[in-house]
C-alpha cells in the first residue's frame, strides 16, 4: 500500500455459509479514490430520486451510464422522509433503498449526500419544519438540541443504518463509495462565530464514527477535518479550486452546475456544453479525478417541495431534461469528453504531473509514466481569441476558452470548444384539449371573515410558524369600522413575502408579490368601504420556504404591517384584533382526491374571473406510452393534481422580462395516469381560464 494512503474499509462477508475475506475497500490518496485496490477516474451524475418517479429511475440511470457516467449522486431529503417527528416515509418516490439498488443493478457506484441540511432548492433546505418548535434550537451550529437530541445525529444514523442493513456500502459489496455530511457550510460558518468551527468538527467526528467503510466528504468546507475530504462546488472549479486541504486527499468536484435553476424574478439563463467541458477538462488536468454534474437530470419539484420562488421544473436544461430525454448537444458532447479523458486514465492515475507554460494564458498539463506513456491537456484560458502553441515541436491551434486532449501527447482526440454532436429540439404536440366549458366543474373556496375564525391574536403572526408548513395559505382577517361618508380609502399592506391576495367584504381588491431577488413587497390599493362594519380578509401565500442562509429558524414571512388611509385619518392596524385560518377549505376537504367529491358542492363551470376557485375535469389517458406536459399558459397561479397526486405549483402569470411565463408545461408522469377516468383538479388563485388547458405530448427530434 502506498505511503499517505487514506484507508477507509476492509470487510469480511458471508458467501453461502463460508466466510470469505473480500477487499471491498474504498480508499483515497492525493491522486484519486481507490476502490478494491484500483485507482479510479470517475464521472458522476446528480439524479434525485424524489424529483422523478420509480418508473423513470431505470431509464434515467441507464442513459447516464450510456453517457459515460460511473457514479449516481443524490441528496437525502430529511423532510421528505420524516415529515413529522418520528414519522417516517420511505415509499414511492421516497424509496431511497430501491433507488440505490437500481443504481447497483446498472453496475454503477453511488454517492450519498446525507446532509441532512441539503439546500438543493428544496423546501426549507431539506430540514423538517417541526424542528422549528424544538426549544432552544439553532440550526447548523454548536447547538445541542440540533446536533444530538434525536435530531441531526439520529436522522444521519438512521440513514446510515438503513444502508448498512441492505448491504449498500461498498465496504459490504454495495454501490455506495462516498457519503457527505453537512453542505456548503463554509458559506455561513462566519455568521455563527465561535459556534461554527466546533460544529464542523463535531459533524465530521459523528459521521466518521458511524463506520460506513467509505470516505465522508464536506463540500465547500476547506477546513474539513481529517479524514473527511473537502470538495468543490460551482461552475469553475477547474479554475477556482485550490485543491484538498491535505496531500493525502483526492481532488473531488461535487457540483458542476450544468445550467442555472429557474426562479421567479430571476432571469432565465443556461450554460453551454462547451463551457462545462472546458472546466471539466481543466479540473482533470490540474489533478481532479472525480467530477459530478449537478444536475445531470433535474426533474420535477412535485407537490410543495420547491424552495422559495423556485419553479416546478428543475434543471430542465441538464444533459437529461425534465422528462428524461437526452438533451443534445450537451449529453453527447460530455459523453465524448468522458471517452477522451478515460483514454488518458493510466497516465493521469499513475503518472507524474508536469506543467508547461505555453503563453500568457496558455498552459500545458502533462502526465508521464516511467513506461513512457504520456497524456497532455493543452489549455487556452483566453476567452477572446484562438492561439497557436508549440508543444513537443508541433503546432496546435487552441480556440478561445478551450482544452485540447492528447492521450499520447501527440494527437488531439477532443477539443472542448468543438462540438461534433447535432442539436435536438423538444417537440410539443397538442394532445387532449379541455376547451369546452361543459367538461369542467368548479367550486369557489370560502373567503373567511373575522367571525369565522377561531385562532385569534392582537398582533400579526409570522406566517411559517403559524402554518407549520402544512399549507401555503394563511388567512389574516379583521373587522374594520368605517365612520365616514367617503367610501374610498387606501389599504396598505407590507409583507415579508411571498404573495398576498386582498379581499374587502368578500370582493377581491388586488394582489401583490415579491420575487426571488426581493422577497418583501408592499401592496397599496384603493378600496371601497361600507359605512359601518367591513370584513377585511388578507390571504398570505408562500411559494416554497427559504432553503439557505444562517439562522434559518429565525426567518420570517407573512404580513408585517397593515394600514388603512381614508380622508380623515390613517390607522395602523398591525396590533388590531386579528383572526386567523390556516389553509383553504378545499385543502381541508381534500378536494383533489376522488373520494372527497361527496363532501363538496361542485357546480357547472360559469366563468374564469373568480379568484380562489377549484376546477375539475375527468379524462381518459392517450393510449400511447408517451411523455406528457400540462399546458397551463391560460392560468394564473395555483397548484394542480392528477388523480390525487400534486404535479406541483404553477405560476403562469409571472412573466420574464421577455413577456413569457417562466414555465408553461408541467410534467405529468405516465405513472400518474390511469387508462380511463383520470381526475384533474386545479386550484386557481387568480382569474385564469381552464378552457385553455391541454395535455400535450412531449418528445424530441
Amino acid at each position: 500500500m502506498e505511503k499517505g494512503m487514506l484507508v477507509l474499509g476492509l470487510v469480511a462477508i458471508m458467501v453461502v455459509g463460508v466466510v470469505v475475506v473480500v477487499e471491498s475497500s474504498v480508499e483515497g490518496d492525493g491522486r484519486s479514490l481507490i476502490i478494491n485496490g484500483q485507482r479510479k477516474l470517475l464521472f458522476s451524475a446528480s439524479i434525485h430520486y424524489p424529483r422523478s418517479t420509480p418508473e423513470m429511475w431505470g431509464s434515467l440511470i441507464g442513459k447516464a451510464k450510456e453517457g459515460g457516467i460511473d457514479v449516481i449522486q443524490t441528496y437525502v431529503f430529511w423532510n421528505l422522509h420524516e415529515p413529522g417527528k418520528g414519522q417516517y416515509d420511505f415509499s414511492g418516490r421516497a424509496d431511497i433503498v430501491r433507488f440505490i439498488k437500481e443504481i447497483q443493478a446498472h453496475g454503477l457506484y453511488a454517492s450519498l449526500r446525507i446532509g441532512p441540511f441539503i439546500e438543493a432548492e428544496w423546501n426549507y433546505g431539506g430540514l423538517p419544519f417541526w424542528l422549528h418548535d424544538v426549544p432552544g434550537i439553532v440550526y447548523r451550529c454548536d447547538n445541542e438540541p440540533f446536533k444530538v437530541q434525536v435530531h441531526m445525529q439520529n436522522f444521519t444514523t438512521k440513514i446510515v443504518n438503513m444502508m448498512k442493513s441492505e448491504n449498500l456500502y461498498a465496504s459490504q459489496g454495495g454501490p455506495i463509495i462516498l457519503s457527505q455530511i453537512e453542505n456548503e457550510y463554509e458559506m455561513v460558518e462566519h455568521a455563527f462565530h465561535e459556534k461554527g468551527p466546533p460544529y464542523v468538527r463535531w459533524a465530521a467526528q459523528m459521521a466518521v464514527a458511524l463506520q460506513t467503510g467509505v470516505p465522508w466528504m464536506m463540500c465547500k468546507q476547506y477546513d474539513a477535518p481529517d479524514p473527511v475530504i473537502n470538495t468543490c462546488n460551482g461552475m469553475k472549479c477547474g479554475v477556482s479550486f485550490p485543491g484538498p486541504n491535505s496531500p493525502n486527499k483526492p481532488w473531488l468536484w461535487t457540483e458542476n452546475w450544468t445550467t442555472w435553476y429557474r426562479a421567479y424574478g430571476k432571469e432565465p439563463e443556461t450554460r453551454s456544453a462547451q463551457d462545462i467541458a472546458f472546466q471539466v477538462a481543466l479540473f482533470v488536468a490540474r489533478n481532479g479525478t472525480f467530477v459530478n454534474y449537478y444536475m445531470y437530470h433535474g426533474g420535477t419539484n412535485f407537490g410543495r417541495t420547491t424552495s422559495a420562488f423556485t419553479t416546478t421544473s428543475y434543471y430542465d436544461d441538464a444533459p437529461l431534461d425534465e422528462y428524461g430525454f437526452i438533451r443534445l448537444p450537451k449529453w453527447g458532447h460530455l459523453k465524448q469528453l468522458h471517452e477522451a479523458i478515460k483514454s488518458c486514465s493510466n497516465p493521469i492515475l499513475f503518472g507524474t504531473q508536469f506543467t508547461l507554460s505555453l503563453g500568457q494564458q496558455q498552459m500545458g498539463y502533462i502526465y508521464q509514466r516511467n513506461s513512457g506513456e504520456c497524456a497532455a491537456f493543452l489549455v487556452n484560458q483566453d476567452d477572446t481569441k484562438s492561439v497557436a502553441v508549440i508543444f513537443h515541436n508541433s503546432s496546435y491551434e487552441l480556440g478561445p476558452s478551450s482544452v485540447s486532449i492528447l492521450p499520447d501527447c501527440k494527437n488531439v482526440v477532443f477539443n472542448t470548444a468543438k462540438v461534433n454532436v447535432k442539436n435536438n429540439t423538444r417537440l410539443i404536440t397538442t394532445g387532449k384539449k379541455f376547451n369546452e366549458s361543459e367538461m369542467w366543474q368548479e367550486f369557489k373556496d370560502i373567503i373567511p371573515t373575522f367571525a369565522d375564525t377561531s385562532m385569534r391574536s392582537k398582533t400579526l403572526l409570522e406566517h411559517m410558524n403559524t402554518t407549520k408548513d402544512m399549507s401555503d395559505y394563511l388567512w389574516y382577517t379583521f373587522s374594520y369600522q368605517h365612520e365616514s361618508s367617503n367610501s374610498k380609502a387606501v389599504l396598505s399592506v407590507r409583507s415579508a413575502g411571498h404573495v398576498l391576495h386582498a379581499f374587502v367584504n368578500g370582493a377581491s381588491v388586488g394582489s401583490g408579490n415579491g420575487n426571488h431577488e426581493k422577497v418583501n413587497f408592499t401592496l397599496d390599493n384603493t378600496i371601497t368601504l361600507n359605512n359601518g362594519s367591513n370584513n377585511i380578509s388578507l390571504l398570505s401565500v408562500t411559494v416554497g420556504l427559504p432553503d439557505s442562509g444562517a439562522f434559518l429558524e429565525r426567518k420570517a414571512l407573512g404580513l408585517r404591517r397593515v394600514r388603512i388611509h381614508d380622508i380623515q385619518n390613517s390607522k395602523d392596524l398591525s396590533n388590531h384584533r386579528w383572526g386567523y385560518q390556516v389553509g383553504l377549505l378545499g385543502e381541508k376537504l381534500q378536494i383533489y382526491i376522488d373520494h372527497s367529491s361527496s363532501n363538496v358542492q361542485w357546480r357547472n363551470f360559469t366563468s374564469s374571473n373568480n379568484p380562489l376557485t377549484w376546477y375539475k375535469v375527468r379524462f381518459d389517458a392517450p393510449a400511447k406510452n408517451e411523455s406528457f406536459g400540462l399546458n397551463l399558459e391560460s392560468m394564473g397561479k395555483g397548484e394542480v393534481w392528477i388523480n390525487g397526486q400534486s404535479i406541483g405549483r404553477y405560476w403562469a402569470s409571472f412573466l420574464t422580462s421577455q413577456g413569457s411565463p417562466y414555465q408553461t408545461w408541467y410534467h405529468v408522469p405516465r405513472s400518474f395516469l390511469k387508462p380511463k377516468d383520470n381526475l384533474l383538479v386545479i386550484l386557481e388563485e387568480q382569474n385564469g381560464s381552464p378552457l385553455g388547458i391541454s395535455l400535450d405530448i412531449i418528445s424530441t427530434i
